[in-house]
């Protein structure tokens, strides 16, 4: 199965940020994982929020920001990856002048009942 990234709807997650899901179970092939695309603006920090059952990855593309992982704060920014154990508190902040785009993959596969906001 392939996916377009333009014939994907963008809306709006639990913690703020603007989603495409690239890959999701509910409506692809895939069954395991979920695959995304995060899109943070100039300026925007997403709310402080966990998962309880997801591992999340997320792989910096483009842009700037300032990571929190549980208590820890720390800068990120293109091509790097930060992994998001079950139940770490954790939100990103936009710290450039441009989108700050994400690939965000989950498993297992994201749902909006398994992000509780802090």
């Amino acid at each position: 199965m392939k996916t377009s990234h333009s014939d994907i709807t963008a809306y709006q997650t639990k913690d703020g940020s603007l989603i495409r899901e690239l890959m999701h179970p509910n409506q692809h092939a895939v069954k395991l994982q979920s695959l995304a695309e995060a899109t943070i603006p100039a300026g925007v920090t997403t709310h402080l929020h966990r998962h309880h059952c997801s591992e999340e990855l997320y792989h910096i593309t483009q842009g700037y920001g300032e990571m929190r992982l549980d208590q820890a704060l720390f800068p990120v920014a293109p091509g790097d990856t930060v992994v998001i154990a079950p139940g770490t508190p954790h939100a990103i902040s936009n710290s450039g002048t441009d989108d700050l785009v994400i690939l965000c993959c989950c498993t297992p596969p994201y749902r909006h009942e398994d992000t509780e906001l802090l």
